[in-house]
Parts: structure tokens; sequence; C-alpha cells
């Protein structure tokens, strides 16, 4: 991943509605869930959920799948491990450089 991407992925993440979806859709795990239980959940308008869910799915942070008459939203969690990755690589790497002085 680079600073292009995850600036990205961050950005769409920044909205608090859009990071209410990618919580419910990190706890459905791998099953996902219907677009209708998610905006049940969060008690807003269609259009709105459908604006935000185009935004997540524009920074590749989720997937829509359709069954039958349902939509389904998943958490692209491949997608997720790389901005965690990216996020924490080289954590504290210059802390061995410091020295304390006594």
């Amino acid at each position: 991943m680079n600073l292009e991407e995850a600036a990205k992925q961050l950005e769409a993440l920044g909205n608090p509605t859009r990071l209410a979806i990618y919580r419910i859709l990190i706890e459905r795990g791998n099953k996902g869930s219907p677009v209708g239980d998610i905006r049940k959940k969060l008690d807003i308008p269609a259009s709105t959920l459908s604006h935000h869910i185009a935004k997540l799915v524009h920074a590749g942070l989720i997937t829509q799948e359709r069954d039958s008459r349902n939509l389904y939203c998943k958490a692209d969690l491949k997608n997720m491990d790389g901005l965690m990755t990216f996020l924490v690589r080289n954590c504290c790497a210059e802390e061995s450089h410091i020295r304390v002085v006594s």
C-alpha cells in the first residue's frame, strides 16, 4: 500500500457514518451484511446509505455482491490488513537511535 491509497481509505473512514458502516461490516466478518440491515441499524435513509457505501467501495474498503434480491456488503479484510500494516510499519523504529542521558 502506498501513501495515496492509505490517505484515500482514511479519508473515507473520516466520516462518522461511513466509519459506523465499516465497523458493522468488520463485526460481521466474511459473511457481510445485507444493505437493509445496515440501514435499519443506523436508522438512516436508503439514499444516504447508498452514498456512503459508494464512497467505501470506491476507497476499496468494502465490496458488494447480490444474492437474489439482497445486496450484501462485506469489509475487504485484505485491504483492512494492508491499511493497518501501513499505519504501524516502522513503528518506533527511531527509538533505537534515541540515547537516554542520565
